[in-house]
C-alpha cells in the first residue's frame, strides 16, 4: 500500500493562482508524454507517487493525452484507485476539451456537445466525480465564444468541474471570454499557455490581461519538450522525445543554431549553480503573473531535478540580458 511521505508539504512552494483560494505548487506535473498506453504503467506510478511525495499536488490531463488518444486517463484512473484515492482532497485534477478526439464533426473544438461529452468521458475513464478544473484547450474560431464559455459555466453549475480555464487564447480572446464568464457568475481561474526561453509570445499583452482580470497562469512547455535540458548538448539522444514517432517534437526542430544556443545557456545555469533545466525553470516562473510551471517527466529523477528550481529563483538584470543576448532577442 502506497503512503505519502509525511514531509511533502514542507518544501514545495504555492503560488496562489490569480484572484481565487486557490493555491497551486510552482512546479506542477503534466501527463501528456510517457503516461499513455504505450507506456510503462509502473513508470508511470512511480512518477505520479513521486511527485506528490515532493507536494506536487496538481496533475494535468487532457482527453486524447495518450498515445492512443484517451489512455493517459486511464493511467491515472488506475493510479487513483491504487494509490491516491485516499488523498482525492489534497489533490488538483485538471482536463480539458478542444482538440481533436473522436470521429465526426461533434469530438473537435468548442461546441457546448463536445466539451460536455468530452468531460463525461474523461470522468468515467479516471473514475471521478469532478475534475478541479477543466478547460477549454484551444479557441474555436467558428463556434461563438458565447457557447463556449456558457458550456464551462454550465459544467461548473453541474458539479463536474470546481473551476474554469483555457489554454492557447491570445490576449484579446482571454479578455473576451473573461466578460462573458464573469456575466454568468463563473470566473476563468487559470490560462494555460506555452511558454519557454524560445516561445515568448505570452510576453506582448497576454501577461498583462491575466494581471488585470485576476487569472492565474500555469505555462507548458517550460524546458521547450526537453530542448532546454542537458540532454540534446551534443546532439539527438535515442530516448529523447525528438527520436520518439509519436511526440510532437521532431528531428528537424533540433537545428545546429538551437544547440548552440542551448549550450550557451548551459554554461550560464553552470555559473547560477544549476541545470539548464533548472535555470529554464525559473526564468518561466519569474513573473509574478505565472502560478506553476508544467512540465512532462519519462523518469523520477528529471522530476526532482526540476523541484530543485525552486532553490534558485532570482535573477540579477545582468543575467537576463544575458539571456537575451543569446537568445537573440
Amino acid at each position: 500500500m502506497y503512503i505519502a511521505d509525511n514531509n511533502r508539504y514542507k518544501n514545495m512552494k504555492y503560488n496562489r493562482c490569480g484572484k481565487s483560494g486557490i493555491m497551486l505548487p510552482a512546479i506542477s506535473l503534466g501527463l501528456w508524454h510517457n503516461f499513455g498506453g504505450v507506456d510503462l504503467l509502473e513508470n508511470s506510478r512511480a512518477m505520479i507517487r513521486h511527485a506528490f511525495d515532493l507536494g506536487i499536488t496538481h496533475f494535468d490531463l487532457a482527453n486524447n493525452y495518450g498515445p492512443p488518444y484517451g489512455s493517459a486517463e486511464e493511467t491515472m484512473g488506475l493510479i487513483l484507485k491504487k494509490d491516491l484515492f485516499p488523498y482525492r482532497d489534497e489533490l488538483i485534477i485538471s482536463s480539458k476539451a478542444g482538440y481533436d478526439m473522436w470521429p465526426g464533426p461533434y469530438g473537435d473544438f468548442g461546441s457546448r456537445k463536445y466539451l460536455i461529452a468530452s468531460l463525461d468521458q474523461s470522468l468515467k475513464r479516471m473514475g471521478l466525480e469532478y475534475v478541479d478544473i477543466f478547460y477549454h484547450h484551444r479557441p474555436d474560431p467558428n463556434t461563438p465564444l458565447e457557447e463556449t464559455m456558457g458550456a464551462l459555466h454550465n459544467i461548473i453549475k453541474s458539479g463536474k468541474a470546481l473551476y474554469a480555464g483555457i489554454s492557447n487564447y491570445p490576449a484579446d480572446l482571454t479578455k473576451k471570454a473573461e466578460k462573458i464568464l464573469k456575466s454568468m457568475g463563473t470566473h476563468c481561474l487559470i490560462h494555460q499557455p506555452k511558454y519557454s526561453m524560445f516561445e515568448r509570445w505570452i510576453e506582448d499583452g497576454l501577461l498583462k490581461v491575466l494581471e488585470e482580470e485576476g487569472i492565474g497562469s500555469i505555462v507548458f512547455s517550460p524546458l521547450a519538450q526537453g530542448l532546454l535540458t542537458d540532454k540534446y548538448l551534443k546532439g539527438i539522444p535515442s530516448d529523447s522525445r525528438a527520436a520518439k514517432p509519436t511526440g510532437f517534437l521532431k528531428v528537424e526542430h533540433v537545428t545546429d543554431e538551437k544547440i548552440k544556443k542551448i549550450r550557451e545557456l548551459n554554461i550560464m545555469a553552470l555559473d547560477r549553480g544549476q541545470s539548464l533545466a533548472q535555470m529554464s525553470l525559473s526564468w518561466a516562473l519569474r513573473h509574478k503573473e505565472v502560478t506553476s510551471a508544467l512540465i512532462g517527466a519519462s523518469k523520477v529523477e528529471q522530476i526532482d531535478d526540476a523541484v530543485k528550481a525552486l532553490n534558485h529563483l532570482s535573477f540579477a538584470q545582468e543575467e537576463l540580458k544575458r539571456i537575451d543576448d543569446i537568445l537573440g532577442n
